[in-house]
């Protein structure tokens, strides 16, 4: 039986990394040890505990008001002291995080073989995102293993060298976490959402919070409060805790009636949410990936991404952060039911529920246990199991 580090920080790599553990967990010729670095502290833990998991080494690295380096000197430095005692065989990275980039370079120093998940992402421009776009590239060039979440992440590896026998074009595990997620009897975690099933309005989802968002914050929030001033629909916002996020975007959306604003939700909560929600509005990297698969057209508050396909099908669309640009591209949705239509019923092109499984099936074929694995093929329209309410 090998043994497979499993690194993680933050909530978005416990949300697509709990379907590989437990499918790591299920399968005789691999033994996971989940190692948390604690970026994310209670939104990490609150994740995995919806997946009935937990940590068997918590890192515990993060404190108030730490830099980036911090966290990445930290984390290296924590896995040198307990990845020698583990024995692994492999470790597996997620993405693009602090916790990616150190967690590949604190296992490459011991030289154990890296796997990078969700491998191959790129905007084209190193400084947005920021800093993911840096930590993705850096943690290909000592990967041993890519799993591209689609045929174009795995397209750019190739373009930067990568051999293409170390690439598996998996599909995204976050797909299947979605799909069991649809399983849960979760409500929407939030009291102020509890009359949500009985509104009759469009319900507009948005949020808003990545670093290089914060800038233009109070252009989102007017926007936002444009929406909901102008058209018949409830726009619910789940605020993220970060004081810039909520000091920028509070003032312009506060006191609206058909404006809810709520905590940031669990994600089995969140997930409910989504399925509900006409339109998804967000900066965020999971609903690019989310909202496409369940069949709500999302518009994307981002002038560049490095996830083009849904773009690409039609299901989501780049609007920008400016008031007029956010503000128009939603009116104009709301207002034009055939355009509506149409991103709705655009094929899902990030997976199909089954990235997990190749994941697993392209360890086992990497140390010679298994066979090769068929590549994901995106091309499928979202699933009655996902798309349902």
């Amino acid at each position: 039986m090998r043994s497979v580090a499993v690194i993680l920080g933050t909530r978005p790599e416990a949300i697509k990394f709990a379907p590989v553990i437990r499918a790591l967990d299920a399968d005789p010729r691999f033994r996971p040890v989940v190692v948390s670095t604690g970026q994310h502290r209670q939104m990490l833990d609150d994740t995995l505990a919806a997946f009935d998991l937990r940590p068997d080494i918590d890192l515990a690295v993060m404190s108030d008001k730490q830099t980036l380096s911090r966290v990445t000197h930290k984390v290296i430095e924590g896995l040198e002291k307990v990845l020698p005692g583990l024995g692994c065989d492999a470790a597996m990275v997620h993405g693009d995080t602090a916790t990616t980039l150190a967690g590949a370079i604190g296992a490459f120093h011991q030289q154990i073989p890296v796997v990078h998940v969700e491998a191959g992402l790129r905007s084209g421009d190193l400084h947005s995102p920021f800093p993911e776009e840096a930590n993705r590239r850096l943690v290909a060039q000592i990967s041993d293993l890519h799993l591209a979440p689609t045929p174009v992440s795995g397209a750019n590896l190739i373009r930067e060298g990568v051999r293409p026998d170390r690439i598996v074009v998996t599909g995204n595990t976050v797909i299947d976490a979605l799909r069991w997620a649809g399983t849960s009897a979760a409500d929407y975690g939030a009291r102020a959402l509890a009359d949500l099933d009985d509104d009759p309005r469009r319900i507009v989802l948005a949020s808003a919070h990545r670093r290089e968002s914060w800038r233009m914050l109070p252009q989102i929030g007017a926007a936002l409060r444009r929406i909901a001033q102008e058209q018949d629909v409830r726009v619910v916002v789940p605020l993220h805790r970060n004081p810039a996020v909520r000091d920028a975007l509070l003032p312009e959306i506060a006191d609206l009636p058909n404006l809810t604003i709520v905590d940031p939700l669990p994600y089995l909560c969140f997930t409910k949410l989504m399925r509900r929600a006409d339109i998804i509005v967000s900066d965020s990297s999971g609903a690019e990936e989310e909202g496409p698969a369940l069949g709500k057209p999302t518009l994307v508050l981002r002038d560049i991404t490095e996830r083009p396909e849904a773009i690409a099908v039609g299901t989501a669309q780049l609007v920008g952060r400016t008031t007029e640009g956010v503000a128009d591209s939603v009116i104009g949705l709301l207002r034009d039911p055939v355009h509506y239509e149409r991103m709705a019923d655009a094929a899902n092109p990030y997976g199909d529920g089954h990235a997990s499984v190749r994941t697993i099936a392209a360890l086992a074929h990497y140390f010679g246990d298994g066979p090769a694995v068929q590549p994901f093929v995106p091309g499928s329209t979202p699933t009655a199991d996902l798309v349902a309410v």
